[in-house]
């Protein structure tokens, strides 16, 4: 098994002007992916508009992933759905396509029925049927679930569970994590806001919307926390703070594609209903591009 460790980029998702997926501007964007320092790329995260899919569109993003990466890069793909069936069938898809890892979300819509045992009950069965390794995906922003850190350090036991990528931000959890799983676990930051500290208290790598726009960037701040040259990795962190921002809780999806066109990658609009940013939001992202060498750095 691969390993699955340092920073990721969960890919967007380029469609055209008809609404369907740009798969030659997927193509480029991920050649420019493979010759920054990512350790891999996400296909089909939160970033990628995964619930905005159709089944068939996110099997054949998992495929062009694999083919356009080098065989050395990580590909984990997003296979978490409402049904254990689904999720099942995505994740076996997604592993006959090439991918890795799944990195599978909980169920979310009925809440009311989603007790703890339920979830963990539905993380085992993914487990179990899945021929790859599975990644935990909690994002309680989006899920409205929050996947405690008793519950991830349980699931951890499990001999094909073997990480966790948390987006809720709260520290305390994620060391909670970290202090409970065992050192080959891997425990993923979910935001470039906090890929230091994650780091620093032991975690592996991230999954970062913020990679999608400054992948070398991000990957020298595990490539310096790992070489334990603590000063220059949090000069970085703070570096990235704001444009961090503008491309997750500021201006959302929109955001993050209006950043990579002005970075030199393809964004494009997202999918409708999302909207695409707008100008005061774009004169800000120029803006934090600018302050960091980013702008058109990737364009060729």
């Amino acid at each position: 098994m691969k390993k699955v460790e340092g920073v990721f980029a969960p890919i967007a998702t380029p469609f055209g002007a008809d609404g369907t997926i740009d798969f030659g501007r997927y193509a480029e964007n991920l050649a420019k992916f493979d010759k920054t320092g990512l350790a891999g790329i996400v296909v089909l995260g939160s970033n990628g508009e995964f619930t905005m899919l159709s089944h068939e569109e996110k099997l054949d993003l998992i495929a062009a992933v694999r083919k356009g990466m080098s065989a050395d890069k990580v590909v984990i793909a997003g296979t978490g759905c409402e049904s254990l069936k689904e999720t099942v069938d995505l994740t076996k898809g997604a592993a006959d396509r090439g991918a890795d890892v799944a990195l599978v979300i909980n169920p979310c819509y009925y809440k009311r029925d989603l007790t703890e045992s339920t979830i963990e009950n539905f993380f085992i069965a993914v487990a179990e049927k899945s021929p790859i390794p599975v990644m935990v995906y909690n994002m309680p922003g989006n899920s409205g679930i929050n996947l405690s850190s008793a519950l991830v350090t349980r699931l951890s036991a499990h001999g094909n569970i073997v990480g966790v990528k948390d987006s809720g931000g709260n520290i305390v959890q994620i060391s909670e994590i970290i202090a409970g799983v065992p050192s080959d676990f891997s425990v993923f930051a979910g935001s470039g806001s906090y890929l230091f500290v994650t780091t620093v208290l032991g975690g592996k790598g991230g999954t970062l919307a913020v990679a999608n726009v400054a992948p070398d960037i991000c990957a020298e701040i595990y490539a310096l926390c790992s070489r334990k040259e603590y000063d220059k990795a949090r000069k970085l962190q703070l570096d990235i703070l704001q444009l961090n921002a503008c491309v997750t809780s500021r201006y959302g999806i929109g955001g993050m594609k209006a950043a990579m066109d002005l970075a030199g990658f393809f964004g494009g609009a997202p999918r409708l209903p999302l909207q695409p940013a707008n100008n005061v939001m774009v004169k800000d992202i120029r803006t934090q591009l600018e302050k960091l060498g980013l702008l058109g750095k990737y364009r060729t």
